[in-house]
This record gives structure tokens, C-alpha cells and sequence, in this order.
């Protein structure tokens, strides 16, 4: 016991001894700063670790010796070996808090399970609240597609950028979004294989009689930004949508060409193009498929390759296309590379090229620019045959305003040739001669669908015969049109209706074929058989006279009604004074049509007649400044004659005499 009090004692002073100590430390604190120092400041970063009194420890036991060096504080003179194992910095003092008693005595009694406090657990979740500094999220890395896709977001959202409808910028927004806005033409900046396969076709606009400047092909460099990218993306969109869009429907609308023109086709849309382009194996055969793809039109196409891709020597010519500047790649380059002499390998247009052309240029007499444009073509390959070229050009367009797919059965009129051909899978089931409108009255061109057969029609006189001719005789002889066979009578808004029975001596003969149309045309039998021997058949109205309407009729029917055996003999058997009405089940496609050049059964180019001058307003329009807008449409109005109107005549009340029959013909 006189030994546990010994130990007693000594720990007393020792505790003491600290608190003393302590308080020296805090008063020199505060007389150095002002303020209390923190008593975090005076404790080591690590703290030394917990010592558990138990009872076991207090229990009676053998005293040991005691451990002087332990309790004494350090010495100055200490060993170089215990001074070694001394930490650098000043040794760390022992505070001794009542905090500190609280906790030893915790530390003896049991373990108790833990419950933390709400406040505990905010602290374990916000790191503001421990102290610690949290860690800021790491930014989003974007690839190059992903970043020229936010590009063409933006760039499709400025309403100011013209280049674009807003019908147009709106379908492309769509289309990008569903695509990720991921691009269609490049990858990771590259231009891929569908742009060069576009690229290709629209440098190729010449072989349809286009023109490749209307389809500029941009280029892209190697190392091109974010945004030059999604600008080429934009570029290339636009030359393939004008492309498909003028081998759809037509380079000039036909609107301004004439007014006795309607073709009912409309455009491709622009996700339409887009979204095929995306998904077909060969992006330039799906842009080249809005072209027509029928047997006449690809024979005529090829005739034009013909003039432009031979020369009188026989060498071969360079094609037409776009003008070619140092950087540009074209299909042409090697064989230019040829033709001059130039050195250098490859598709690109380098400046060694260029000089080369440069010099040529200024050889034959060009502004020496070393861009290979169309007149550097034109010096190069020699003359041609260009008045031939153009009129195939203008032909070629026209037949992209009639409806690309003509139908599996369907019937060609071509004014200039004076023609009816009946098709059947592409190819000739029959023919026959026609008479068409006279140029004062062309026959118009259309596409419609022929729905049935009059057998003994009824000729109601079109209006514009009525009001141009008719009433003007009437005013100088109020009998002629009853000796003509013709009933006049008045209409209810007062305008005057003529007619003319079904009989031997109808104008329209004994047959007329119905496809409903604005401008009351038709096919027709007629009395006047002589007619057909006459090269150049343009007589008429406007309606077509049919040399043979009773085997039209039989060849008609053969394909509308197969099963009842309609035959030419049967046809001409139901002549008499009654109207008959044979209706198609399925309407027959009747597509009337301009053709001045086209090729034949064996081949051949034909070239005919420009009968109605249509020839030279497409080329103009083709070929002038009015290019640039020729591919919008124009508002066209019908004739005021054609509309029934009221008119100051009195009609006849003389008995009819005798036909005047050449007056008559005139009139039909």
C-alpha cells in the first residue's frame, strides 16, 4: 500500500506538473497574438494511441521497478541513438482536459451499441460540412462527329442562313436529330464513301443535259475545325437536294415555258432524299434513280454522250463540268493531265496542272485565269456540234416533267412526230398516226388517265371554239350553225352551249377517248381520213385525231377489259345513233408529250420540227441568266376564253337548210 501511494503521488505531480506547463503556453499565446491560440494548433498532427486503464491494471501485483528515464523529460545530453529515433520537430506536449478524463473513462465501461444523429450522418454526406473539398465532375469529352453535330444544330437554328427554306432548315433539323446528329457525309472528319459517290454523280449533272455549276461540289481539308466540317455537311446537302430535286421535276419549271402545260409532280422531300441516300448500298445510283429511267429517255441520254464524247478525228473529249481550281478533285484530271502534257499523278487539281492550262489558255487566245472552266473545255476538244447538243438538252429536260414512272401500260402522243404509240413494259404494243393542234392552237401537254370509251359521241363545243369562232359566224349568218347539224342553245348564267349529235358527219367521228382534263382535249375518230397522208399533221383544235380509233379502241380494251374480247370488228358493229360508254376498271396513263429529238426502233437520233417554238424557250431558259430562278413556278391563268360567259346573241329560228359542209371543215 506505501508503494501504491508512492505511484499516486508521483502521477499527481506529473498531472500538476502539465497543467502548469499548459498554462504557460496559453499565456504566451495570447500575449504574442492578442487571442487565445487554438488548442488544435498544440496537438500533434497524429495522436499517440489511446491507453485503456482496466482494473487489472490497479490490481495488486508484483511492483516493478520503477521507470525513472520514462518520467523524466527529456534530456538535452540524450544518446545520438535515442536522438535519432526523435521526430525533427519539437516534441508534442500531453494536454490532460477534462474532455480527455470523460473519454478514459468511457474507454473502461462496456461497449454500448452507437446511434447517430441526424446531424451526424448531413456531416458523413456533404463534404462541406467534414471540412473536406469536394471533387468537381469531370466534363463531358465530345468527339469530333459529335462536336461538328452541335455545329449543324446551330447552324440549322439561324433563321438568318438562306441557303435553306425554313420548310427545308426544319426537315434537315429532324433528320440530324434522329441521326444523333452524327454526320452524313464525313467521319471523324473524313469525307466518307457516300459523299464521294454523290460527289461523283453531281460533277456527271452534264451527261442529263444539267449543268455541274448549278451542283457545286465543296472540298475539305485534312485538318478542318468543327465548324468547316458541319459548313461542308451543309454545302454538300444543298447541291444534292437542288440535284434531285431538278432531275425530279425539271432544271425550268414548265410554268414558264407555256401556259397549255401542266405536269402534276411533285418535288422530293428533302428527308426523303436524304434519308435514302443514308440507307441505299450505292448513295450515287439511289441519287441518280430521281432521274427518269425509262428506255426513251436513257437512249436519248446516250445520244447526247454521243455529240459531246467524240470528236470528228475520233479521239475522245474531255467531259464537261464543273470549273476546276488548284485543290478541287475531279474524275477528269488524269485524262487533262494527258491531253496537256502536264506532270503529276492523283485526281487533284494542283498547280503544275493549272500552269499547264494557264499556258493553254493563253495559247488559244483565253484570259489565261488556269481555270479549267467550260471555254478551256470547249478550246480543247475542238468544235462540236452544239446547236444538236441543245436541242437533245431541251428534250431531255421535258421528258423530267412528265411522271417518271409512266405506268405499266400507258400511251405516248409526240406532238412533233405526230404520233400514238401504245407501251406495254416498256416496250411498243401499237401505233398509229395523229393529228394534233395547229400552232395557233397547240395541243397541250399533260399527263392524265384515260377512264372510258364513247362509242357515238355527242361534240360538245369546246368553249373557246365556241366564243373564237362559232358566235362570230352567227353574227354574220344566224342559220349556219344549224345547216352545219349543230343545236345552239342558251345556258341558265345566260352563255351559249353548241352541240352536235352522234352521226356519220360528227366532228369527233364514231369513237372518243375520255381522259378528263383543264383544257377539254381528247382523242378522236374523224370524218376527215385524208388528213393522215400529210407529213406534218398539225390541224386541229387541240383535240388528236386518230387514224385508226376502232383498233385503238381493240387495243385499249385488250388491256382494260381483257376477259370480254372487244375486237375492231365488234367495235364498229355498236355504230349507230346511241351513245355507248365502255369504262375502264383501271385508267390507262395518257402522257402527251414534246419531243423534237428522240431515237428510234433502230437507234437512230430523229430530229424533228419545232411545230410550237417550244425548243428554243427551254434552251434560253436552260442556258440565260434566267437559270437562276427558272426552277421556281409561276402563276398561270386560264384564258378568259375558254370560260363560259354571257353573250348578246340571238339565236337562230330559221328552219336548217341545206349543210354547208366545207364551212364545216373549217370550223373542225
Amino acid at each position: 500500500m506505501r508503494f501504491d501511494r508512492l505511484l499516486a503521488g508521483t502521477a499527481l505531480a506529473l498531472v500538476l506538473a502539465v497543467g502548469a506547463a499548459n498554462a504557460q503556453s496559453t499565456e504566451a499565446a495570447v500575449s504574442d497574438t492578442g487571442a487565445p491560440a487554438a488548442v488544435e494548433a498544440l496537438v500533434p498532427a497524429t495522436e499517440p494511441a489511446p491507453v485503456t486503464v482496466t482494473a487489472d491494471d490497479l490490481a495488486p501485483a508484483a511492483a516493478p521497478k520503477p521507470d525513472t528515464a520514462a518520467a523524466a523529460p527529456p534530456s538535452p545530453a540524450a544518446p545520438a541513438t535515442e536522438t535519432a529515433a526523435v521526430p525533427p520537430t519539437t516534441p508534442a506536449q500531453t494536454v490532460v482536459t477534462p474532455a480527455d478524463t470523460a473519454k478514459i473513462d468511457a474507454a473502461a465501461k462496456p461497449e454500448s451499441p452507437k446511434t447517430e444523429s441526424p446531424k451526424a450522418e448531413t456531416a458523413a454526406s456533404d463534404p462541406a460540412a467534414t471540412g473536406a473539398i469536394p471533387v468537381a465532375p469531370l466534363n463531358k469529352v465530345l468527339t469530333l462527329d459529335q462536336q461538328v453535330g452541335e455545329k449543324l444544330a446551330e447552324m440549322l437554328g439561324r433563321k438568318t442562313d438562306r441557303r435553306f427554306d425554313a420548310k427545308t432548315r426544319a426537315a434537315l433539323d429532324t433528320f440530324y436529330a434522329a441521326r444523333d446528329r452524327a454526320p452524313l457525309w464525313t467521319d471523324n472528319g473524313a469525307v466518307n464513301a457516300r459523299a464521294r459517290a454523290v460527289m461523283a454523280q453531281l460533277t456527271a449533272a452534264a451527261a442529263d443535259g444539267l449543268d455541274p455549276d448549278d451542283y457545286p461540289v465543296p472540298q475539305l481539308k485534312a485538318d478542318a475545325s468543327p465548324d468547316e466540317i458541319a459548313e461542308f455537311e451543309l454545302k454538300l446537302d444543298q447541291s444534292v437536294l437542288t440535284y434531285a430535286r431538278h432531275a425530279a421535276v425539271g432544271r425550268v419549271h414548265w410554268s414558264r415555258i407555256a401556259k397549255d402545260i401542266v405536269y402534276e409532280v411533285k418535288p422530293p422531300e428533302a428527308a426523303e432524299v436524304l434519308g435514302r441516300l443514308a440507307t441505299a448500298p450505292d448513295a450515287r445510283a439511289a441519287l441518280d434513280s430521281y432521274l427518269p429511267q425509262h428506255r426513251a429517255y436513257k437512249a436519248l441520254k446516250a445520244k447526247l454522250a454521243e455529240i459531246r464524247g467524240v470528236k470528228g478525228d475520233g479521239s475522245k473529249r474531255v467531259a464537261y463540268g464543273p470549273s476546276l481550281k488548284v485543290g478541287m478533285e475531279d474524275e477528269r484530271v488524269p485524262e487533262l493531265r494527258e491531253r496537256l502534257g502536264a506532270a503529276g499523278t492523283g485526281t487533284t487539281y494542283d498547280k503544275a496542272l493549272a500552269d499547264a492550262v494557264k499556258a493553254f489558255q493563253k495559247k488559244k487566245g483565253l484570259k489565261p485565269t488556269g481555270t479549267f472552266d467550260s471555254a478551256a473545255v470547249d478550246a480543247l476538244n475542238g468544235p462540236r456540234n452544239d446547236r444538236t447538243a441543245d436541242i437533245i438538252a431541251a428534250n431531255l429536260e421535258r421528258w423530267r416533267w412528265v411522271p417518271h414512272d409512266l405506268g405499266k401500260s400507258h400511251v405516248v402522243v409526240n406532238i412533233p412526230e405526230f404520233m400514238l404509240r401504245v407501251y406495254r413494259d416498256d416496250d411498243v404494243l401499237w401505233s398509229t398516226r395523229v393529228v394534233v393542234g395547229k400552232p395557233s392552237t397547240p395541243t397541250p401537254l399533260l399527263t392524265e388517265t384515260m377512264k372510258f370509251i364513247t362509242v357515238n359521241p355527242t361534240w360538245n363545243v369546246p368553249p373557246s371554239i365556241v366564243y373564237n369562232e362559232y358566235l362570230p359566224a352567227m353574227q354574220q349568218d344566224p342559220t349556219v350553225l344549224a345547216r352545219m347539224g349543230l343545236n345552239v342553245s342558251r345556258n341558265r348564267d345566260g352563255s351559249i352551249h353548241i352541240s352536235q349529235p352522234p352521226g356519220a358527219g360528227n366532228a369527233l367521228g364514231r369513237i372518243r377517248f375520255n381522259f378528263p382534263n383543264k383544257f377539254l382535249v381528247y382523242q378522236h375518230d374523224t370524218p376527215d381520213k385524208h388528213m393522215f397522208g400529210h407529213d406534218r399533221r398539225a390541224y386541229s383544235h387541240g383535240c388528236m385525231r386518230v387514224k385508226d380509233p376502232d383498233k385503238y379502241a381493240e387495243v385499249l380494251l385488250s388491256i382494260a377489259l381483257p376477259k370480254d374480247s372487244y375486237s375492231a370488228d365488234r367495235i364498229r358493229g355498236m355504230y349507230g345513233r346511241g351513245e355507248v360508254n365502255l369504262t375502264f376498271p383501271t385508267p390507262i396513263p395518257v402522257h402527251l408529250t414534246y419531243q423534237t429529238a428522240f431515237v428510234d426502233d433502230a437507234g437512230k437520233l430523229v430530229l424533228r420540227d419545232d411545230v410550237y417554238g417550244r425548243d428554243s424557250r427551254v434552251i434560253a431558259a436552260l442556258k440565260s441568266d434566267e437559270r437562276k430562278v427558272a426552277d421556281t413556278p409561276v402563276e398561270q391563268r386560264r384564258e378568259a376564253s375558254a370560260a363560259p360567259r354571257r353573250a348578246n346573241v340571238r339565236l337562230p329560228q330559221e328552219e336548217p337548210r341545206a349543210s354547208i359542209f366545207p364551212l364545216f371543215n373549217i370550223f373542225r
